[in-house]
């Protein structure tokens, strides 16, 4: 079971922890819904050593912001790949021209740092259950969870995103990270959970903005069967 002390939310495998009210911060087995919660939200989401957590959401949502704020050291975020690659190459040429270097550079970073063992914090698009599903075995192998925290943006919050930034999707592609992460909140309300995930929480923006943290503590010592 999670706890609540000064504003943290801490999860052993799953989220609970927050009290549940009527509406705002409701919480439904291991989906804790804090959409609604506004300044009354946790500080922080903690989870036990070893875990996986991946961010998703629409593109322009918040989800690289919050990894930078609230994960720093911890993140392994797709955007910072792409903006060191932008960086070193000339600037007449194209994203797409070299978009295939920048995932392959983003799995491996990836890879190796599940390799360690060591907690990660994950961005996703939201489109790619494959990611989710290898997070999620790579977990298993290590005996360790995989938690989904799913920003839920409005499209018009999410393209107002996309404009500050300076860097936008096509609607095609906008159109298909809506549908996943359509299917994934859907998944989340009603159930069963989104494959592979141990748990999950919902956050608006004003929730995310509230987040100063994503934390990993030592998971307890396994209770060994009396001789």
């Amino acid at each position: 079971m999670g706890v609540r002390r000064f504003g943290v939310l801490a999860t052993a495998g799953t989220a609970e922890g927050v009290p549940a009210r009527p509406a705002a911060g409701a919480c439904r087995g291991s989906v804790r819904d804090l959409r609604g919660t506004g300044g009354s939200g946790p500080e922080r989401l903690g989870f036990a050593e070893g875990d996986v957590v991946v961010v998703s959401g629409l593109p322009g949502g918040g989800k690289s912001t919050l990894i930078k704020r609230a994960a720093e050291g911890l993140g392994i975020d797709s955007q910072d790949v792409r903006e060191r690659w932008e960086r070193r190459m000339p600037r007449v040429l194209p994203y797409a021209a070299y978009r295939p270097l920048v995932r392959i550079a983003h799995y491996w970073g990836m890879w190796q740092a599940l390799r360690s063992g060591a907690s990660v914090v994950v961005h996703d698009c939201g489109t790619q259950a494959w990611v989710r599903g290898l997070l999620a075995a790579a977990a298993r192998r290590r005996g360790r969870a995989l938690h989904l925290v799913l920003l839920v943006a409005t499209p018009e919050e999410a393209l107002a995103g996309q404009q500050a930034r300076g860097r936008g999707v096509s609607a095609y592609a906008f159109s298909r990270h809506r549908a996943a992460v359509d299917r994934l909140l859907r998944a989340a309300e009603t159930g069963p959970l989104p494959a592979g995930c141990a748990s999950v929480v919902l956050l608006d923006r004003p929730a995310a903005a509230r987040l100063t943290r994503i934390a990993f503590r030592p998971a307890p010592p396994a209770v060994r069967p009396a001789a």
